[in-house]
């Protein structure tokens, strides 16, 4: 049935994967359950939601929530918040939208979006409902004639990054790992990103992890490409960290990165948060100011009850996104199930 644009899409050399600050019409978001891992702190997660569509009013994109009933969505969030959001009927495993939320490309026939196979994060965790949210929404009328079968492919959106001109940066350790695509060579995930998503200049970070992370190394959790042939990542000054050692040979593998032309980059870092820790299991959770979301007007970066650190990330974020308000969000109920901000959003560009 999909088979014609997906054709296209390979075959058409005009096809734009477009960055995260391109114009948007919606920013989705999954409005978390008692059927989903937060039902041990629903109270605090339900909390955090509503910070963070009380920081996406004025942000410029209009909001969209996936919830289980209209119902429990407005005993959880009230009229106030839901006057101003688009709420779509749907059923889901769990929150983390941006990794098994579409993927969009410009088309010279307009706007594409790729609905990418997901795995739970390499079959980790439960995924079936999660990887039918896309055929779902588009079945109920979420721009079905976008809509784009690409799951023979797993693709999460917290992997890969674009700055929409045919760059690309993604890590070696999540893209070539055995339980997503059957443990793909570098080149192999070359040649299906260049296929998919028609972007030319790959590039791959080999270091950089965080403890805590599910994910094997989202891109978005350790460096994110910006306006102006500019990364912004995430640094360690800490000798004494698990993570200085790591960090700092990312920190070497991006300054090697060249663009296009063959400048290199400017490069942006932003601090490590302190060590958050899981106060049931004692392990540290991947806390990450690079797990920020860009809308129309404003980005909205995550943080941690941190105040000096919190704010300097904002500034640093704010010294480079000049033409947005950058304004704080507190993601620490979030981070408890290992994700932040980005992951818990997916933009639509418009």
């Amino acid at each position: 049935m999909h088979s014609h644009p997906m054709k296209k899409i390979i075959d058409h050399t005009r096809c734009t994967f477009l960055p995260e600050w391109a114009p948007q019409q919606a920013v989705l978001l999954t409005l978390p359950h008692a059927d989903t891992d937060w039902a041990y702190m629903l109270t605090e997660i339900h909390d955090c939601y509503r910070g963070i569509l009380r920081a996406l009013r004025g942000c410029g994109s209009p909001v969209h929530l996936l919830v289980r009933s209209r119902k429990e969505a407005d005993e959880v969030l009230g009229a106030d918040l839901l006057c101003d959001v688009t709420l779509h009927v749907a059923d889901f495993n769990d929150t983390w939208i941006r990794d098994y939320g579409p993927l969009t490309i410009s088309s010279p026939t307009g706007l594409l979006t790729l609905d990418f196979g997901f795995n739970g994060w390499g079959l980790k965790f439960a995924s079936d409902r999660d990887n039918l949210v896309n055929l779902n929404m588009a079945r109920e009328g979420f721009m079905p004639e976008c809509y784009v079968n690409q799951r023979d492919f797993v693709l999460e959106g917290g992997s890969v990054e674009t700055d929409g001109r045919g760059t690309l940066l993604t890590t070696t350790r999540c893209l070539c790992s055995p339980n997503r695509n059957g443990g793909l060579t570098k080149d192999e995930a070359e040649a299906e990103l260049r296929r998919r998503l028609n972007v030319e200049h790959i590039l791959w970070l080999d270091h950089g992890a965080l403890a805590g992370d599910d994910t094997d190394s989202h891109i978005d959790t350790l460096a994110r490409l910006a306006p102006h042939d500019t990364i912004i990542y995430t640094g360690c000054a800490d000798h004494d960290d698990e993570h200085f050692h790591d960090l700092r040979l990312m920190a070497e593998n991006l300054r090697a990165m060249r663009t296009p032309a063959g400048n290199p980059f400017n490069l942006v870092e932003l601090p490590l948060p302190d060590a958050i820790f899981d106060e049931e299991e004692g392990i540290r959770l991947p806390a990450t100011y690079a797990n920020y979301l860009i809308t129309n007007r404003k980005v909205l970066v995550p943080s941690y009850g941190q105040p000096q650190k919190d704010e300097l990330a904002r500034l640093i974020l704010e010294s480079v996104f000049t033409d947005h308000t950058v304004e704080s969000v507190d993601c620490r109920a979030l981070i408890r199930q290992h994700g932040s901000l980005h992951c818990a959003t997916m933009q639509i560009p418009s």
